[in-house]
């Protein structure tokens, strides 16, 4: 397995002053669609679509990760369309949908997700150990670090969601 090391931040609004300078700069933007198979304190598996929003391709994925905060171990490999919506009918459930823009900022890529069905945006930044990541200063303009509140995690929202939609 390997181990992904990340922190987010809740990310208030984008700086345009920041993009008009040329300090953060657009890479790429994906509309992903994700929807859980199974879900424990510390465990997930999912499955998304993912569509590159300015070629049109599709890819899907097939994720496990383990852990809860800073790092996680997580193992991803591509699915076939065909198995991501035989298991995506199988569960019924309401995927997650989000827009991520992946950018360059500072010489270091980030990930912001603009998320659809809940009012939240996060800047996700990952990083080659736990010292890097706990070394890393973020700039004001990233807001709160929520790297370790389970209720900005994409499993709780997308549980939450299930609850909203069954009622």
């Amino acid at each position: 397995m390997s181990l992904e090391i990340e922190r987010k931040f809740l990310l208030p609004e984008i700086s345009e002053s920041l993009v008009h300078e040329g300090k953060l700069q657009f890479r790429s933007e994906h509309r992903i669609e994700q929807t859980y198979l199974a879900l424990d304190t510390d465990q997930e598996m999912r499955v998304r679509r993912i569509i590159d929003l300015e070629s049109n391709e599709m890819s899907f994925t097939h994720t496990f990760k383990k852990g809860n905060g800073l790092s996680r171990e997580e193992i991803e490999y591509s699915i076939s369309e065909e198995i991501y919506d035989q298991i995506v009918q199988a569960f019924d459930a309401i995927p997650l949908t989000k827009n991520r823009i992946t950018a360059v900022w500072e010489d270091r890529v980030i990930e912001i997700d603009y998320y659809d069905q809940v009012e939240l945006i996060v800047v996700e930044v990952e990083f080659n150990s736990v010292e890097e990541a706990n070394a890393f200063v973020a700039p004001e303009w990233f807001g709160k670090d929520i790297s370790s509140e389970k209720q900005y995690s994409n499993k709780k929202v997308w549980m939450e969601l299930q609850e909203k939609f069954s009622e």
